[in-house]
């Protein structure tokens, strides 16, 4: 008999898995022990693989080739039958071409998906900006768990990169408006890419002369729009040493988020500077909050982080961490969220 709801975890982690070692292949492999049952690994297989989100925007060929080996092995090791459709699967898996692009969908609380395009090496293009860290991820969760923090709020999110954390906020939080920024043009083109690819619209004129194809995704973000809330989105080039007040005035953000953005000297203290513009250009209007997210990589430069925040007045505090996981990791990153009072 079939066990749907482990094959929809299953499908979570396969959505969610960074890498192979993600998939709970113990966990299977003890339930074919004791229950060898090949409508399992086909319920398996049609909500992972052979899923109409995967079909529609496939995870990279390496990863769902390694993964549907991998099926197979843990099926043959039961002595049950062949499955044929496992056999069928890997077979087209293995005609496709390499790419040096790739899509990673992500599953909500609702079920709703957050779909990006990717790439497949964490450096491209001369930038670390094209794939999802760990820290966007939980600074994401944090919003989902805190959604009073943003809901009819003007949001600036800092070093957007392909806009997972953005994306989440905007289709759980319900902003005001969201304004995603980077400074990197092939960063900003994918980023505008992966909106469009989520069914929101950016303002008309708003995205810094970013030219984006939506791939006949245009019907599809119209209905979207018609059936829910739409905040007013922006894409905006912004780079930290070069921003004038008079930019930042005119953005007039109640919150600043930031992901993994902290893990260079130099760009430790054009943050800073950035934060510091922030505080003396909001005219009348209150401070706004802001949280930072960040993986520690190196104490060296946390340490760094917080001194040079008390060095120029900035007061900070950890938010402590959620204790469950609303997207799945390899390994639990050291990840710490701050929040900033400027």
């Amino acid at each position: 008999m079939a066990q749907p709801g482990l094959a929809t975890c299953f499908q979570r982690r396969f959505l969610a898995a960074r890498q192979l070692s993600s998939f709970p292949w113990l966990e299977l492999e003890q339930t074919l022990r004791i229950s060898p049952d090949s409508s399992l690994l086909l319920d398996i297989l049609h909500k992972t693989v052979c899923h109409p989100l995967c079909a529609k925007y496939p995870p990279s060929t390496k990863y769902r080739r390694s993964f549907l080996t991998e099926l197979i092995k843990k099926h043959e090791s039961t002595a049950a039958e062949p499955l044929d459709e496992l056999y069928n699967a890997l077979a087209d898996i293995l005609n496709e071409e390499e790419s040096t692009r790739c899509y990673k969908n992500y599953l909500l609380p609702s079920g709703e998906p957050v779909t990006l395009s990717e790439s497949v090496a964490i450096i491209s293009g001369g930038t670390t900006g094209l794939v999802t860290w760990d820290a966007a991820l939980q600074l994401a969760q944090w919003a989902i768990e805190n959604n009073s923090a943003f809901r009819d709020r003007t949001v600036l999110e800092l070093g957007s990169g392909i806009g997972f954390t953005g994306i989440v906020i905007c289709k759980t939080c319900h902003p005001k408006a969201y304004v995603f920024s980077d400074c990197h043009p092939a960063v900003l083109q994918q980023l505008a890419e992966n909106i469009h690819l989520n069914g929101f619209i950016l303002e008309p004129g708003k995205t810094h002369h970013i030219q984006t194809e939506p791939q006949g995704q245009e019907e599809e973000a119209m209905n979207y729009q018609k059936t829910k809330l739409n905040p007013k989105l922006i894409v905006a080039e912004l780079d930290w040493g070069s921003v004038t007040e008079k930019q930042l005035l005119d953005l007039q953000p109640d919150v600043v988020i930031a992901a993994d953005v902290v893990y260079d000297p130099e760009i430790i203290l054009a943050l800073i500077g950035m934060l510091q513009k922030l505080s003396v250009c909001r005219a009348a209007r209150e401070a706004p909050d802001v949280y930072i997210a960040f993986t520690i990589r190196n104490p060296d430069t946390y340490h760094l982080f917080q001194a040079e925040l008390d060095k120029v007045g900035i007061g900070w505090q950890i938010i402590p961490a959620h204790s469950n996981s609303i997207f799945l990791y390899d390994v639990q990153p050291n990840v710490t969220i701050l929040q900033l009072f400027i």
